[in-house]
């Protein structure tokens, strides 16, 4: 007879927490992949993975359900990264401020979780938006503290019913939210929230389980490159995959080579005596490993991200930065996100403090960013995150740091720059930042980048590698070319009262390309047009219109 199981102790809450990790490893390229913006940037399963992996890290050595508590709530503020890790922390920390003076938790303290959680979350959301995870953790808040919850209820029965009503709101969002239903996928924010309900019901049954093979088989497959399709640039193969396979069957390491043949190149499957050393290039990690679990047992995985790394690479090699003399001690300083050491050189003639290099794909963390202000010799620092997804991560700082911290919300570089020329460090911090926010919004802006999937957008559909060119944010712009695509983003953001075009060029720009759009500028009469050398990734051009 099945022991009914009514509680979860504290080692046990650990244990869901590394059961949600190895889930949100396992579905994370595919949660990426639920995005539906093509352009590269922070993805909701990266950024949700590396977030609880710095949960995970901080219970490690957690005994008592406080001490586990307070090390979901640190963990999750200060590795949160982007917007789905803000959102993501709070939801846990709902959950842990639930579980904190409990010696084990049951149905009533789940319940007490979810609605903390849910009210936590929508709290964190500056303009909430139905159709997203919000909506997912909200109506399983809803069906946790339903009226026909008795008191004592088996666990495995209260969490599936809760489980099956989060499925359930994640298969309806894309009616909520008409970007989703165009583009045929679901939220990815809920799915990767479904997942963590599914490490609590897994933790507590020790039965795998099935999740809506739909969802996230689409989305693994949804965008994979037709057969012969070129896979250069931004467009090839993301993630490098490597383990040990172990299996007595001696035809286990060519039935591997044959799966992995169909999902990626780059493949080394080599060995004998029943272990195998196995490498690929690929989109799909979860096809990958799970290909090497059919015909034996992986071991010791390790997946490393090829546009993070080179992403990463290119920091490293930028020299350490050094403030300009005369802002280096100020009492107020500005500490801006970026990458690229042109770009990192141009905050630092304009006067900033410091930098945290990041942007788009690179969402720095709470953790990055705070340690960086802590280091500046500035008592109040303003913060430009310089990026959509790296605005919520910036507010959190002022509550961590004894440190006065102010954040003008800059999109981008460009609006970032235009921003630090309206800095006075001599002036009241507070008008120093209305100036700063004016001038940002005064600024159009601009990119141009390679799209890295399928989507519908207003500017038409996009096929994964063509061009696109971003107008303050949005895609409006879709070409066959760098050129073109940028030239249609000046068009676009170049109006009679135009005075001032910088153009930044990235590690990716075409001399061809460049000489497209200065050509294309010198048409347009009484115009100051600059040129400099940014060196950021992925975006071989950001523009700056004032």
């Amino acid at each position: 007879m099945t022991t009914r199981r009514l509680l979860l102790k504290a080692q046990d809450l650990k244990q869901v927490l590394q059961r949600y990790l190895d889930r949100l490893r396992q579905y994370r390229e595919a949660l990426n992949r639920l995005n539906v913006y093509p352009v590269p940037d922070g993805d909701t399963g990266t950024n949700m993975t590396l977030t609880v992996e710095s949960v995970v890290a901080a219970a490690h050595g957690a005994e008592s359900m406080e001490q586990v508590a307070t090390a979901i709530a640190h963990g999750s503020l200060m590795g949160a990264q982007g917007n789905s890790g803000i959102i993501l922390s709070q939801i846990l920390r709902g959950i842990a401020d639930a579980f904190r003076n409990e010696q084990s938790v049951g149905a009533a303290q789940i319940v007490d979780a979810l609605d903390r959680a849910s009210t936590a979350a929508y709290k964190a959301v500056g303009r909430p938006v139905e159709g997203t995870i919000l909506t997912v953790l909200r109506e399983a808040a809803g069906a946790a503290a339903s009226t026909d919850t008795p008191v004592g209820e088996d666990l495995a029965e209260f969490l599936l019913r809760v489980y099956q009503r989060a499925e359930e709101s994640l298969a309806s969002t894309p009616e909520l939210l008409p970007v989703l239903k165009q583009a045929g996928v679901v939220d990815a924010g809920g799915a990767g929230f479904l997942l963590l309900l599914a490490a609590f019901l897994e933790e507590v049954t020790g039965e795998e389980v099935a999740l809506p093979d739909a969802i996230f088989r689409a989305a693994a497959v949804h965008l994979l490159p037709s057969a012969g399709e070129p896979r250069d640039g931004v467009s090839g193969l993301r993630y490098e995959v490597m383990y040990l396979l172990h299996s007595a069957d001696d035809g286990a390491g060519d039935r591997l080579r044959d799966a992995w043949a169909g999902i990626g190149d780059s493949i080394v499957v080599v060995g004998d005596g029943g272990v195998w050393n196995c490498h690929i290039h690929t989109d799909l990690i979860g096809s990958a490993i799970e290909a090497g679990i059919a015909v034996g047992r992986p071991e010791r995985i390790k997946v490393t991200d090829l546009l993070e790394q080179a992403a990463d690479e290119t920091h490293h090699r930028q020299s350490a930065f050094e403030p300009l003399s005369e802002f280096a001690t100020a009492p107020v300083g500005v500490v801006a996100v970026a990458v690229g050491s042109g770009i990192v050189e141009l905050f630092r003639q304009a006067g900033a403090q410091a930098v945290v290099a990041g942007g788009q794909t690179m969402n720095p963390s709470v953790r990055e960013m705070l340690a960086v202000v802590e280091g500046v010799a500035a008592e109040t620092v303003i913060v430009l995150p310089n990026n959509k997804n790296i605005i919520a991560v910036a507010e959190q700082l002022d509550a961590l740091t004894t440190k006065t911290v102010l954040v003008v919300p800059t999109r981008s570089v460009p609006e970032g720059l235009a921003a630090m020329l309206a800095f006075l460090p001599g002036i009241d911090p507070a008008a120093s930042v209305i100036a700063m926010g004016q001038a940002a919004e005064a600024c159009g802006w601009g990119e141009v980048t390679q799209a890295v999937r399928d989507a519908v957008t207003p500017a038409g559909p996009i096929t994964r590698g063509d061009w696109l060119g971003v107008v303050n944010g949005e895609v409006a712009v879709v070409a066959p070319s760098a050129g073109s695509a940028a030239v249609g983003v000046l068009d676009a953001l170049i109006g009679d009262g135009s005075e001032v075009v910088t153009v930044i060029t990235g590690v990716d720009a075409d001399a061809i390309a460049t000489k497209e759009i200065t050509s294309h500028l010198d048409e347009v009469s009484d115009l100051t047009v600059s040129v400099v050398s940014g060196g950021q990734p992925l975006y071989p051009y950001l523009f700056g219109v004032e």
